[in-house]
């Protein structure tokens, strides 16, 4: 199938929503099974909830969260596709291992792989959200021909995150991303009521305390603490990072942790089967603030690009 040209993609993404009518309309008369499921990657399990048949699209959530918070995605994709949405190391069903060292990038990118792998597939569609897509992002520089498409949500290049952190140190300095989170004993200061307070429906907040309980408070600080991007040089973080496969950013307008402006040159690492959603009032889970447009979207940019 040619590819549509980028002109047409926005108009489809933005203008209409003639992908999202003809999925309600042709809806499933049953609902796909919800299976829990486990990839290993060097002995350490990784639990998805996986539900769907068709192309491989993997959900990646990001800090503080886990994977029910693409439970209304996937509802929106798995009439068509086979999805995927992980517990990434340290999370809720996933294991926790004790060493930071483990939870640095080249073992989030294997836990991706041994999740494609779990599904006998040899690639996937990634869509990650903050710290998933960073996870994301790395899988598609590092390992180009185990990914199909990919939408990023909430996370810059991270070519561009380093920069815009060297940039603008003060727009950084209060913030937990590049400040309290790398300190020692900063887990201690966390608990699972204040991760999960943005969630406000009572009976999902329940399931969020129950999931960030079983979670690794300590793994959560070693995502900051194993990958050190602010001190990154941007040049060598680009090395090699241009890659050419369909692209779909979707940013928060009013996301106060990554400014969408830090989007701004994106293009630069991208083809030109490129695309970026700025969401008027959503913030930084803008999955969640937007659902059902960030659902239409995303739908319809995978439908566009189907083989």
């Amino acid at each position: 199938m040619r590819r549509p040209r980028l002109a047409a993609l926005l108009t489809l993404l933005i203008g209409c929503n003639t992908f999202g009518l003809a999925t309600a309309q042709n809806a499933p008369l049953t609902t796909p099974a919800v299976e829990d499921r486990y990839a290993e990657n060097d002995g350490v399990r990784i639990h998805y909830v996986a539900s769907g048949e068709g192309p491989l699209v993997i959900l990646i959530h990001g800090f503080g969260d886990y994977s029910a918070t693409w439970d209304s995605l996937a509802a929106a994709l798995n009439d068509a596709y086979r999805v995927a949405a992980i517990d990434t190391r340290g999370y809720n069903l996933s294991d926790q291992p004790q060493s930071e060292a483990a939870y640095a990038m080249p073992q989030l990118v294997g836990d991706i792989a041994a999740v494609i792998a779990s599904e006998k597939r040899t690639s996937a569609t990634l869509v990650g959200h903050d710290w998933g897509g960073l996870i994301a992002w790395s899988v598609a520089i590092t390992m180009r021909e185990k990914v199909d498409d990919l939408v990023i949500l909430a996370m810059p290049h991270p070519a561009l995150l380093a920069k815009d952190i060297i940039a603008h140190p003060a727009r950084y300095a209060g913030n937990p991303y590049v400040a309290m989170f790398r300190e020692a004993g900063s887990e201690d200061k966390l608990t699972p009521e204040m991760l999960a307070a943005w969630v406000t429906d009572p009976v999902e907040r329940a399931k969020y305390l129950a999931a960030l309980t079983r979670s690794s408070r300590k793994a959560m600080m070693s995502y900051f603490r194993a990958n050190d991007l602010p001190v990154a040089s941007a040049a060598e973080e680009a090395s090699g990072a241009w890659f050419n496969l369909p692209l779909m950013i979707i940013h928060g307008a009013d996301d106060t942790f990554i400014p969408q402006s830090s989007q701004d040159d994106a293009w630069q690492y991208a083809s030109n089967d490129s695309a970026k959603l700025v969401v008027p009032k959503a913030g930084h889970f803008v999955h969640r603030d937007a659902a059902d447009l960030v659902n239409r979207s995303i739908r319809s940019w995978l439908d566009l690009h189907r083989k």
